[in-house]
């Protein structure tokens, strides 16, 4: 690195496919980004037959930052995961900020995430994803919590790692079990709080998010929940339950079984309200079928463009 470039190297990583418009929409905001930061982007294309991604980032001539395109040939979400992480671990960068090509951050977001780097000295840190519902009952709600410590992330799509966690773990940091089904990022953050690091919530890192057509439906947020539920439980026998921790489980998830379908019931005029209920049910639904064996491979399916 240069005598006078800034402070912060960052390399801003993103996955993506076969949305090369949603992509185009991420990598315009970046360029859009205001800050003082030294940096570059890297986007890994999970679609080694149609390259849509690669593509559309090999005609973007004179981007504002350096853009580097790479093949992540093997499919899953896991995988394109850990061809960023290991692109971006061949750079000086400090700090790998990951976003998903379905968002797109404010003006001030990369500033505002390495702020509450500097102040609260976690090892990782999350920032909000602003769908336009607020807190919407019915699933669509925003991503969002107060700034500061936190026991929990909830997600890959807006974090900001710093380098040294990646260098101090094994490869692959992203599971491949969870390459199709989800669930590789609470797998990574289990992970790291098992090591003893520390994550941070960043509200004013806010990045938006856009909900595709074929997710607007209550038939999407009942399969979404099962999906959640059963990579969750996966993710959780991976590190082996003890017998209090199987049991409490257990009561959760039969709580779930029994007061799920009557609180739909109760709450039938509130669509809303009904639909958390019902969300609840699939999700301990899904918490089953993994303790059966049963994987639910949601990212077989693509949505948006």
């Amino acid at each position: 690195m240069l005598e006078s470039a800034p402070p912060n190297p960052v390399v801003i990583c993103i996955p993506t496919f076969k949305r090369p418009k949603m992509l185009g929409r991420l990598l315009d905001a970046i360029a859009a980004l205001e800050t003082s930061a030294q940096i570059c982007v890297l986007v890994a294309d999970n679609d080694a037959i149609g390259r849509a991604g690669m593509d559309l980032c090999l005609s973007m001539e004179g981007y504002r930052w350096p853009l580097t395109a790479a093949l992540a040939p093997k499919r899953g979400i896991a995988q394109v995961r850990n061809t960023l992480l290991e692109y971006a671990l061949m750079t000086d960068a400090q700090f790998i900020a990951m976003i998903d090509d379905d968002e797109w951050p404010q003006k001030d977001w990369l500033d505002q995430f390495l702020k509450a780097a500097r102040e609260t000295g976690a090892d990782v840190l999350q920032g909000s994803i602003l769908f336009g519902f607020g807190d919407a009952a019915d699933g669509h709600g925003d991503i969002r919590r107060p700034s500061g410590p936190v026991a929990m992330l909830q997600g890959a799509g807006n974090l900001l790692i710093r380098r040294a966690v990646l260098e101090e773990m094994t490869a692959p940091w992203f599971d491949p079990q969870f390459a199709l089904s989800g669930g590789e990022d609470r797998d990574f953050f289990m992970r790291l709080k098992r090591a003893g690091k520390r994550f941070a919530w960043c509200d004013e890192a806010r990045a938006h998010g856009e909900i595709p057509a074929s997710r607007a439906s209550l038939g999407w947020l009942l399969r979404r929940s099962y999906s959640v539920g059963n990579s969750d439980m996966r993710v959780l026998l991976k590190y082996r339950l003890t017998p209090l921790q199987l049991a409490t489980e257990l009561l959760k998830i039969l709580a779930s079984l029994l007061l799920s379908p009557l609180a739909a019931v109760i709450l039938a005029l509130s669509p809303n309200h009904r639909s958390v209920a019902l969300q609840k049910l699939f999700r301990a639904a899904g918490k089953l079928s993994a303790m059966a064996g049963r994987r639910y491979n949601e990212y077989a399916v693509i949505h948006g463009k």
